[in-house]
């Protein structure tokens, strides 16, 4: 494979420049995913719309379908930026580990949403019916399954993305999920 490079600043277009100087003002530094899909005009802006839409999912919902879901496609800058952003959100290495494998054991909730975004993600949208009743059975709606339908969009173009580029992981990679729970 040919090397997809990750731009710098001065390499991306002005209204780039500008999402780079957003990110970096937010974030501390421009993650090298964000700034590979920055080789489109339109691409960064349109995936981070996507990522700031108001939804009905919580910040540690949206890291259960994140860390379910990236591993499902074995996404290794996923895995890797999700595990810090699940630490920030307040869930530990071992929460992690279970959300990574589709579970959470530790909140019932949490753990019908995670069984769900596994599902979908291995079954490319069909998920199952015991998962979709135990979904609606934690307490979640239909608009709650669109809202995280379309997170499972959100991952999933951010997960192939580097699956296709292999742009460099940029933050402390995450172990693999066997060595971890063997």
């Amino acid at each position: 494979m040919s090397t997809f490079n990750v731009p710098t600043k001065n390499e991306v277009s002005e209204n780039n420049q500008v999402i780079f100087n957003q990110l970096d003002k937010g974030l501390g530094f421009v993650p090298n995913i964000y700034a590979s899909f920055a080789h489109s005009d339109t691409a960064l802006g349109n995936l981070l719309a996507i990522g700031q839409a108001k939804t009905s999912l919580s910040n540690k919902e949206k890291e259960v379908i994140n860390l379910a879901v990236s591993q499902v496609n074995e996404c290794i800058y996923c895995l890797s930026a999700h595990t810090a952003i699940g630490k920030m959100n307040g869930f530990s290495d071992s929460a992690i580990l279970e959300l990574r494998a589709g579970n959470a054991p530790f909140d019932s909730k949490l753990d019908a949403l995670a069984k769900f975004a596994k599902s979908v993600a291995i079954n490319r949208g069909a998920a199952t019916q015991e998962t979709v009743e135990n979904f609606y059975a934690a307490g979640y709606t239909k608009g709650s399954l669109a809202d995280v339908i379309v997170q499972i969009g959100e991952i999933t173009i951010t997960n192939y993305f580097h699956r296709t580029t292999e742009v460099p992981v940029d933050f402390p990679v995450a172990q693999p999920l066997e060595l971890a729970t063997v």
